[in-house]
């Protein structure tokens, strides 16, 4: 089941699934939006409120597999994680957000007793950043240290904005970093340093509450993460810092600003996820100063997460992993090559 199956990332699970030969069940709340992506794909559907737990954990129960694309997730994930967890159902989402990686840990234990495999962040968020981290701390043994960064060059949606938004509940400040296995806030912009990335330029990145604060945690064990963003190349991202980040984390602000995002925010046209490249890059770091650093080069953000994520509900249903798990502790550092348009590089490429 494809549920938030009509949003703007839905929809591109959607004609990836389809694409591939799968015929999922499409859900969500708003009927009418269903029946018609329904009738284009020739695919069933139905209406479905989380509200409603009865009715939700009867209908998961039906099904192997759960692709959850419907945010913000701190308000919809754990509705339907219970569902899955009592319906022996695996599950996946897109988040993005740092509260729902760390949620979905706390069933791991559960999530194993039941039978079933959670994976967070089955999307650009984290599947590329999790398999470069995993590939270099592989090769420096007990690694204290490591960074990731991402710049990308497409637009953004609603959806993506307002799980930005919803990470301040976990850092008002607007940044997070991780230090001897903690996480610790700071403001947005503070610790900015120059990246070179794949395609040969130098950009200004910020360290921002990527979900590899969590996730690479788990996949690396290592204890000191500063996960960094090319923030001037995503509209509406520096309004998450400083005193506008203050302002947001205040629930009835937060409520006023998520309506006009809804508004603002549509997302990359068809050419740009057609043209669009995602850059990204790790360094892994031990305490004798070994260190292996790696470069990531994908295709446009949203288009990653349909391909991305199709490709892990396939390999979750064909195996036997249980538990909460990470792109890379699950499927290894290589499983992003899978990804077409997706090349690795250990040095910087000629340009």
């Amino acid at each position: 089941m494809l549920y938030g199956a009509y949003g703007f990332t839905g929809r591109l699970l959607v004609a990836e699934a389809v694409r591939r030969g799968h015929r999922p069940v499409l859900a969500g709340r708003n009927a009418a939006l269903l029946a018609e992506l329904g009738t284009k794909y020739d695919l069933d559907w139905l209406a479905l409120d989380l509200d409603y737990a009865q009715r939700l954990h009867k209908t998961v129960d039906r099904f192997d597999l759960v692709f959850h694309a419907a945010g913000p997730f701190i308000h919809t994930s754990e509705p339907m994680i219970r569902a899955c967890l009592a319906g022996r159902t695996h599950y996946i989402d897109i988040t993005g957000e740092i509260k729902v990686f760390d949620n979905t840990f706390r069933h791991h234990e559960e999530a194993q007793s039941r039978g079933v495999a959670l994976l967070s962040g089955g999307g650009l968020d984290i599947v590329p950043s999790d398999c470069l981290a995993r590939y270099v701390a592989d090769q420096v043994p007990e690694a204290t240290h490591l960074i990731t960064a991402i710049h990308a060059l497409s637009g953004v949606t609603s959806g993506t904005v307002k799980s930005g938004l919803a990470n301040l509940d976990v850092s008002p400040m607007g940044s997070l970093v991780r230090q001897n296995h903690r996480l610790v806030q700071q403001p947005l912009g503070k610790g900015s340093r120059k990246i070179r990335f794949s395609d040969n330029r130098e950009r200004t990145v910020s360290p921002f509450p990527w979900g590899d604060l969590v996730t690479a945690a788990h996949t690396t064990g290592i204890p000191n993460i500063t996960s960094y963003l090319a923030l001037p190349r995503v509209p509406g991202l520096r309004l998450l810092g400083g005193a506008s980040a203050r302002l947001l984390a205040m629930s009835p602000v937060r409520n006023v600003a998520n309506r006009a995002v809804s508004l603002t925010f549509r997302g990359p046209d068809e050419e740009a996820q057609r043209t669009g490249r995602t850059y990204l890059y790790a360094k892994a770091t031990n305490e004798t100063g070994h260190s292996a650093e790696a470069w990531l080069e994908t295709v446009e953000v949203y288009r990653f997460t349909a391909l991305a994520g199709i490709k892990l509900v396939e390999r979750i249903l064909a195996s036997p992993l249980r538990g909460a798990i990470t792109p890379a502790g699950a499927f290894g550092a290589d499983f992003v090559l899978g990804i077409d348009g997706t090349q690795r590089f250990d040095t910087l490429p000629a340009r």
